[in-house]
C-alpha cells in the first residue's frame, strides 16, 4: 500500500547552515565527534565508495577533495560530516529543527522500535486503552527477525511494509525533542542489521510492476524503496548532530542512499500511485541532495516523470485513475509537494508553468466526496479512520493557498467562515464514475454518493460494486461501505465482494472484475427540485459468465427531501431466469427489520434517540420466488485489521422474467416522528395495455410514490 502523504503548512523555511542552531547539547564540535575506530557497527572500508558518488567539485566539499587527493580517506569523512552539519544549503521543508515537536502515539512508536517493537502501520498486536503494543520482532536469542510472521495476521502487507522503516522517523523527531541517546543507538543497530540482512541488489532489474514473484526480495521492490528514500532526508538532519553520529555512519548511510536512488530508477512501474511515490523520491533526492554526482539526472528525471504523470494519471474529469478517493487524495500531496519542495530550493524550472492548475479538479473531487461533517466513505481501498476532519481541513487549507482564487475551497478549509459556499446540488464525475446529490453542505444537510465505476480492465484498489451508494443524513452515515479490510487473503475478497455493498447480485455473486463497466446515462434538475440521476452497468456475474446483464439504476433525489432508486436488471433477452437479489447493509446500531413478506415486499428502519431515522422499503413488479433474508449481520472496516463496527443486511430476492426484467423500487424516507406513522407504497407505471410485468424499456422508466398519503409521479426518459 501506498504511504499516504498527508499535506500540512511548511514549518519554517530553513537552511543546513550553523547559524540557526542554538541548543548546544544538540551540536557537538566536529573535533569532539567519536573516532571511526570506536565504531564497528559497519567496516569502514565498505562505506569509503561514497567519495565515488559524491561531486567532490560541489561547492563547500573543497576539504573532501583535498583529503581525497591525498589519499587520506579517513580525513575526508570527517570533512564530509563536518560539510554535511554545517555548510548545506539545500531547504528541507518538511524538517523543524528549531522548534521541533512529537505526538504521544509517534514517542509510543520511537520508545518501542528501541524494543524491537517496529510500528508498521496498520498493524498492532493489542490496542487497549487506545494505545498500541506493537509486534516484537525478535528470535528466541534476542536478535532482530526481519522474518517475523504471526498468525494474526495474513495480510501480505505486514511483511511488506516492515521494510518501510516507518518508525524510524518518530525515533529522529524523538532525539530532536529529547536529546536521548538512546533513539540514535537503536535507529545504528536496526539499520545496520537491515542493511547486512538485505544488501541493496545493485544493478538488478525486477520484472514489471514487481512482477509475478512479487514475494522475492519485495523490500527491494516498489513503495518500500521509495518511501525509505524519502524518509531518510527526514531522518538525517534530526539525527545529524548527535556524538553517535560519526563520519563512518555519514558515509555509511549516504552511500545506500545513493544505492537505492539508483536500483529505483531501474525499475520503475509503468503507472500507478506507486510510479508517482518513485518519481517523487528520484526528485526529491536529486534537489535535496545535490552533492551526489548524479544529482541533477535525479531531479530531472523525477520531477519529468512527476510532470507527466499529473496529465496521465488524472481522468478528464479530474479522479485518479485508480479509482480510489485515498490514492486520489495521495497522489494530490505527492504533486503538491513536489512543487512547493522546489519553490523554497528556487528550482521550480523542473516543472511546467502550468503543473498546478491540473490539480484543481482533482481537489475539487475531494471537496465534492467528503460529507459535510468532514469524513469519507470507504470506497474502494480507503481506510477512512485515516482522514479525520483535521486532516482533510488540513488538506483544504493547502488547496485552497494554491488557489487563493478558488473561494468554493476557502469555504471547505474555514468551515463556512470565508470563500464562497458552493451553489450546486448535484455533480456527476462521469468518467470516474462517482456522483453526489445533496440538499446543503451544512450539518442538517442530506448527501448520496453512488459509485458506478468505469474499470473494464479491473483494477486493483478497485471493487466490484458497481452501483452501490454511500447515504449521510444530519450527521449520521446509514449505509457505511464495507471498506477492505485486508490488501490480501479471505478477509479481503469477504469485504470488496459485490453482495456486501448496495447493490444488485445474481445468486449472491460477484461482478466480475473485468465488467466493471458503468456508464452515466443522465443527470438533472426539474423545477420542483427532485434531482434524478440515471447510470447503467453491464455486469457479468461469476458464475454466469456466458450473460451479459445490463444494471440501470435511477435515483430520485424527490424535493431535495427523500430518495427513491429505480433498479431494473435485464439479461438482454436471453430469458436466463436467474434470482437476482438487491442487496442493502444499513448502520447496525438502531436498525430494525420490518417484515412485510406477506406483500412480498422487504425494509428495514432506524431508531436513533435523537430522531434522526430513515425507514428503507423495497418493492418488486413481479414476485416469482419472492424471498427475503434478513440475518446478514455484516461488518464493516474503517481501516486494516479493524472491525468498526456492524450492518444490518438486508438481501430482496425475486426470480427474473422469462421475458423481463427485475425490477425494484426502493424508498428510503428520513422521519424524526414514530415510524408507525409512516405508510409508503410504490408501483411502476410504464407498463402500457399488453406490457407484461417485468417488461425493460429502453427508454426510461416511471413509477409511482405515495407516502403518508401524498403521491408522486417520477419518471425519466433517456436520448
Amino acid at each position: 500500500m501506498k504511504k499516504l502523504f498527508v499535506l500540512t503548512t511548511f514549518f519554517t523555511v530553513f537552511s543546513f547552515s550553523s547559524c540557526i542552531y542554538e541548543d548546544d547539547a544538540l551540536v557537538p564540535d566536529a573535533d569532539q565527534s567519536p573516532s571511526i575506530n570506536q565504531r564497528d557497527t559497519v567496516s569502514f572500508r565498505d562505506t569509503s565508495g561514497i567519495f565515488e558518488v559524491i561531486n567532490l567539485s560541489y561547492p563547500g566539499l573543497e576539504e573532501v577533495k583535498s583529503a581525497i587527493e591525498e589519499g587520506d580517506t579517513l580525513q575526508a569523512a570527517k570533512a564530509l560530516l563536518e560539510y554535511w552539519r554545517y555548510g548545506r544549503t539545500a531547504v528541507n521543508p518538511y524538517v523543524d529543527l528549531i522548534n521541533p515537536s512529537i505526538s504521544e502515539a509517534d514517542r509510543r512508536i520511537a520508545d518501542q522500535a528501541c524494543e524491537h517493537r517496529f510500528y508498521v502501520k496498520g498493524f498492532a498486536e493489542k490496542t487497549e486503552d487506545g494505545v498500541d503494543t506493537y509486534y516484537l520482532f525478535e528470535d528466541k536469542n534476542k536478535n532482530i527477525d526481519w522474518n517475523f510472521t504471526t498468525d494474526k495476521v495474513t495480510d501480505q502487507e505486514f511483511r511488506y511494509q516492515r521494510h518501510r522503516h516507518q518508525w524510524m522517523e518518530p525515533q529522529a523527531r524523538a532525539y530532536r525533542v529529547t536529546g536521548d541517546e538512546k533513539y540514535i543507538k537503536s535507529w545504528i543497530e536496526v539499520y545496520s542489521d537491515w542493511l547486512q540482512t538485505f544488501p541493496c541488489p545493485t544493478g538488478k532489474v525486477y520484472p514489471p510492476a514487481g512482477g509475478a514473484e512479487n514475494d522475492i526480495e519485495f523490500e527491494w521492490k516498489g513503495l518500500q524503496v521509495a518511501e525509505r528514500v524519502l524518509s531518510q532526508m527526514n531522518i538525517i538532519p534530526y539525527f545529524l548532530y548527535s556524538e553517535n553520529f560519526t563520519p563512518q555512519w555519514l558515509c555509511t548511510v549516504l552511500s545506500e542512499f545513493a544505492k537505492a536512488v539508483e536500483l529505483m530508477r531501474l525499475n520503475y512501474y509503468a503507472d500507478s500511485n506507486i510510479l508517482i511515490t518513485q518519481a517523487q523520491a528520484v526528485g526529491f533526492a536529486g534537489v535535496m541532495m545535490p552533492e551526489f554526482i548524479k544529482a541533477g539526472e535525479w531531479a530531472e528525471e523525477g520531477f519529468d516523470k512527476l510532470a507527466d504523470n499529473a496529465s496521465s494519471q488524472f481522468l478528464e474529469d479530474g479522479v485518479h485513475y485508480e479509482l480510489d478517493p485515498s490514492y486520489h487524495i495521495a497522489a494530490i500531496a505527492d504533486f503538491m509537494e513536489a512543487n512547493e519542495l522546489l519553490a523554497v530550493n528556487g528550482r521550480t524550472e523542473l516543472l511546467p508553468s502550468d503543473f498546478t492548475s491540473k490539480l484543481q479538479n482533482a481537489t475539487h473531487f475531494v471537496m465534492d466526496i467528503v460529507y459535510p461533517d468532514y469524513s469519507i466513505d470507504n470506497w474502494n481501498d480507503t481506510r477512512s479512520a485515516s482522514y479525520t476532519k483535521s486532516v482533510l481541513k488540513r488538506n483544504f487549507k493547502a488547496y485552497s493557498e494554491m488557489f487563493p482564487e478558488d473561494g468554493e475551497l476557502l469555504w471547505m478549509a474555514t468551515e463556512g467562515a470565508n470563500g464562497t459556499r458552493p451553489a450546486y446540488h448535484a455533480k456527476a464525475y462521469s468518467k470516474a464514475g462517482y456522483y453526489m446529490v445533496r440538499n446543503g453542505w451544512e450539518s442538517d444537510s442530506m448527501m448520496m454518493v453512488l459509485k458506478n465505476c468505469n474499470d473494464p480492465q479491473g483494477l486493483w484498489h478497485n471493487q466490484s460494486d458497481n452501483g452501490t451508494f454511500g447515504l449521510w443524513i444530519k450527521g449520521r452515515n446509514f449505509f457505511p461501505d464495507a471498506g477492505c479490510y485486508a490488501y490480501s487473503g479471505s478477509d479481503r475478497t469477504t469485504y470488496a465482494s459485490t453482495r456486501y455493498h448496495n447493490t444488485i447480485t445474481i445468486q449472491s455473486k460477484d461482478i466480475l472484475s473485468g465488467y466493471r463497466k458503468g456508464e452515466f446515462q443522465m443527470m438533472e434538475e426539474g423545477e420542483d427540485g427532485t434531482i434524478t440521476l440515471v447510470t447503467r452497468n453491464t455486469p457479468v456475474y461469476s458464475g454466469s459468465e456466458d450473460i451479459s446483464y445490463i444494471h440501470r439504476r435511477a435515483v430520485f433525489f424527490v424535493e431535495k427531501s427523500f430518495f427513491v432508486i429505480v433498479d431494473e436488471l435485464y439479461d438482454g433477452g436471453v430469458q436466463s431466469k436467474k434470482k437476482v437479489n438487491l442487496n442493502y447493509h444499513m448502520l447496525g446500531s438502531n436498525a430494525v427489520m420490518d417484515d412485510y413478506s406477506a406483500l412480498n415486499q422487504s425494509g428495514m428502519h432506524t431508531e436513533h434517540p435523537d430522531g434522526n431515522n430513515i425507514l428503507l422499503r423495497i418493492f418488486t413488479e413481479t414476485t416469482q420466488d419472492f424471498a427475503t433474508d434478513t440475518k446478514n449481520t455484516i461488518d464493516y472496516s474503517n481501516n486494516i485489521g479493524v472491525k468498526s463496527g456492524t450492518r444490518m443486511g438486508l438481501q430482496h430476492t425475486i426470480r427474473e422474467p422469462a421475458d423481463g426484467a427485475a425490477r425494484f423500487i426502493t424508498v428510503i424516507y428520513p422521519f424524526s416522528n414514530a415510524f408507525a406513522d409512516n405508510t409508503v407504497e410504490a408501483m411502476f407505471t410504464d407498463n402500457a395495455d399488453g406490457d407484461a410485468p417485468g417488461t425493460f424499456h429502453e427508454e426510461g422508466a416511471a413509477v409511482k410514490v405515495t407516502i403518508n398519503g401524498k403521491e408522486y409521479g417520477l419518471s425519466y426518459t433517456l436520448k
